[in-house]
């Protein structure tokens, strides 16, 4: 009966967060397929060590998770780090009565940002992700990446700075 509770409670606190654990696997790995399979592992392990999970917030410690599991796949793959663009089709928001030109602009801005996001090395693009993505605290972040929050606010700082100089070099060569 316990073990049954424990996968019910398992259900209810980590299962809602399937898209977050995909989200920042997606953005580490940089490949659809390889984020799918890290999340898989992440959350066997998850569901493996539930019994040590104490309360809490349960995204923040998922994502602890999936971001070590990452890593872990980084360090077996990073030899041929894989670059395939994220191919992501468009999100429909209503924007059937838009004008075609400002579709298309929105749409290259999207890919622009992407392209942009995966030159970021990972440690900044892990705490753009959970920052601007996820929503999650400083605090937050610190936990999951096991780094000083001021660390987190460093590369956060410096992955906007990277960004900004990515995006103004490309913006400046389409003129």
């Amino acid at each position: 009966m316990q073990e049954r509770n424990q996968s019910v409670r398992f259900e209810q606190l980590i299962l809602p967060h399937l898209d977050a654990a995909y989200n920042l696997a997606r953005w580490l790995t940089h490949n659809d397929q390889d984020a799918q399979d890290v999340v898989q592992e992440a959350y066997l392990r998850a569901f493996r060590f539930f019994h040590g999970f104490r309360g809490g917030d349960s995204r923040a410690w998922l994502l602890t998770i999936v971001r070590n599991t990452c890593y872990s796949w980084l360090q077996q793959h990073q030899a041929d780090e894989l670059t395939v663009p994220f191919q992501e089709e468009l999100h429909d928001v209503g924007t059937e009565t838009l004008d075609p030109e400002v579709l298309h602009l929105h749409s290259s801005d999207q890919q622009r940002l992407r392209e942009a996001l995966e030159t970021l090395p990972v440690e900044f693009r892990e705490v753009i992700i959970l920052r601007e993505l996820e929503e999650l605290s400083y605090k937050e972040i610190s936990g999951i990446a096991h780094v000083p929050m001021g660390t987190v606010m460093s590369r956060l700082a410096r992955g906007r700075k990277w960004l900004q100089r990515y995006l103004t070099a490309h913006m400046n060569e389409e003129e």
